[in-house]
């Protein structure tokens, strides 16, 4: 069988099955299979097969039918024009979180050395493509698990950022040691109930797919943390899933009613992305008279001069 025949015979089987993308599920299998750029695989069309290699790549298919993830299967997963390494202690990144970049570099552009923290940086796409994208920015990425911290280090490793991104253990902002200007999160926002409709659920790390009862567990629980974690002037971006703009831009507003709040759409038109932006100097007095506060009802974050984690410091997560 020539590689033009395995691709087309491929393409059929998942078409039949129901899998996304079979042209691209199929080339990429193929290729990974015989160990070929994308390149030479068309260079290559009409060339036979090895016995080895049909055994392999047919193998890779059924793996592929029993709903294993092809970015685990291959352990490749391109994002922001970039190729990480996964496995399954790490989500795979959705092209809808390279939003969360894009407003992140907007936003970055305003200063001249921006500090940053990525919370559950997971495989490290989103802190790295930053880092490569923003050469004088100091950026911090926490992940709760030691597991995804190695694969956040060796693709740190792999894109020569392993000095400029801080890796910390922990959960979501208490590894940090100072304030930043930018938080960025693409927390869990899956509904429980819809849990059992994700293809990849037995495959995916569920500590990083499971929202709660509404999807949005770990936002309420990451966003009341922000006031001590942001100076002032400071952004937080948040991804947010299909349906929750409502609930989430009100829940910020309760908190921080200063603060200003603009809500992005994907590519689908999905809002996605959630810019909570607080004023630089301003102040204001509670219904506690005795009490003021910026940030929007909490108060302002320290400063540390000092530099900090210049290095990988979780070289053993």
């Amino acid at each position: 069988m020539t590689i033009k025949q395995a691709l087309s015979r491929a393409r059929e089987i998942f078409v039949a099955n129901n899998i996304e993308d079979p042209s691209l599920e199929s080339e990429l299998l193929l290729r990974h299979a015989v160990k070929i750029s994308q390149v030479q695989l068309y260079i290559d069309f009409d060339q036979e097969l090895s016995p080895e290699q049909d055994k392999k790549f047919w193998h890779l298919i059924e793996r592929r039918l029993n709903h294993e993830p092809t970015a685990y299967i291959t352990g490749h997963r391109e994002f922001y024009g970039l190729d990480f390494y996964v496995d399954p202690s790490v989500l795979i990144p959705r092209p809808e979180s390279e939003l969360l970049v894009e407003k992140a570099l907007k936003l970055a552009q305003n200063q001249a050395a921006p500090t940053i923290a990525e919370v559950g940086t997971g495989c490290g796409a989103i802190a790295i493509s930053l880092a490569l994208s923003l050469p004088r920015a100091k950026i911090y990425a926490t992940d709760i698990s030691a597991a995804a911290l190695k694969v956040a280090l060796f693709n740190c490793q792999k894109h020569g950022v392993v000095n400029r991104i801080c890796l910390l253990e922990g959960d979501m902002l208490d590894p940090l040691p100072e304030a930043v200007d930018l938080i960025v999160a693409n927390l869990p926002y899956v509904r429980e109930s819809e849990l059992p409709q994700i293809n990849t659920l037995d495959f995916e790390p569920s500590l990083a797919l499971n929202g709660g009862s509404d999807g949005l567990e770990k936002i309420r629980k990451l966003c009341p943390r922000i006031s001590d974690k942001l100076r002032p002037g400071g952004c937080l971006l948040l991804e947010i899933g299909q349906g929750q703009r409502r609930a989430v831009t009100t829940f910020l507003r309760s908190l921080f009613p200063l603060a200003e709040i603009e809500v992005t759409p994907d590519l689908s038109g999905i809002d996605r992305v959630v810019n909570l932006s607080f004023p630089l100097n301003q102040q204001y007095t509670e219904q506690d008279e005795n009490t003021t506060a910026t940030l929007g009802g909490y108060p302002p974050a320290a400063h540390h001069s000092e530099p900090i984690c210049s290095t990988n410091t979780r070289e053993t997560a």
